[in-house]
């Protein structure tokens, strides 16, 4: 497993943890409701291809660590995770439906998520490195006469290309 997946024209690493709890957090993930939820967890986010890195069912939360395409949004994972659990819980559990406080919704409205990826003062040394790096290199370029001034061309009214000034053309 590496730490950077790929796309067609993206390399990324997009990890989130995020906790969420049932609605009034009663502690209510225990034995084979708890073992159902984990297992649905695990089977949407393969359907999903999101990647499961750490998964802990508690009684009264559930902390889950995943890694998502930039595609995809947490808001939308969490709408599909949540949504798709309470609907297969209240079909495999009907005795939850006729609690008179659930009301047809299993989890609470909110989530906490929290990126994790490198820390912040790795990635601003990295930019001012990186800076610092594009600084020399441009200064190098100009020194040996790589850089060449842009081409400067003159237009017409109507937006056609009228003359290339020659200027630029030295060889």
């Amino acid at each position: 497993m590496t730490k950077w997946k790929k796309l067609s024209h993206t390399i990324y690493q997009c990890k989130y943890h995020i906790v969420w709890c049932p609605k009034y957090r009663y502690r209510i993930l225990e034995g084979a409701l708890a073992e159902f939820v984990e297992q649905t967890l695990k089977m949407l986010c393969q359907w999903r291809n999101i990647e499961i890195l750490e998964m802990n069912v508690k009684d009264d939360h559930i902390h889950l660590i995943i890694s998502v395409s930039p595609r995809l949004s947490v808001s939308e994972v969490m709408g599909m995770l949540k949504g798709k659990t309470a609907i297969k819980i209240f079909k495999s559990f009907p005795i939850l439906k006729k609690k008179p406080y659930w009301g047809n919704h299993f989890w609470s409205r909110g989530y906490c998520v929290s990126t994790i990826g490198l820390d912040e003062t790795k990635i601003r040394k990295y930019v001012q490195y990186q800076e610092d790096r594009e600084r020399q290199e441009e200064d190098e370029q100009k020194e040996f006469g790589l850089f060449q001034r842009p081409l400067k061309a003159t237009r017409y009214a109507g937006g056609g290309l009228l003359q290339i000034d020659p200027i630029f053309f030295q060889f």
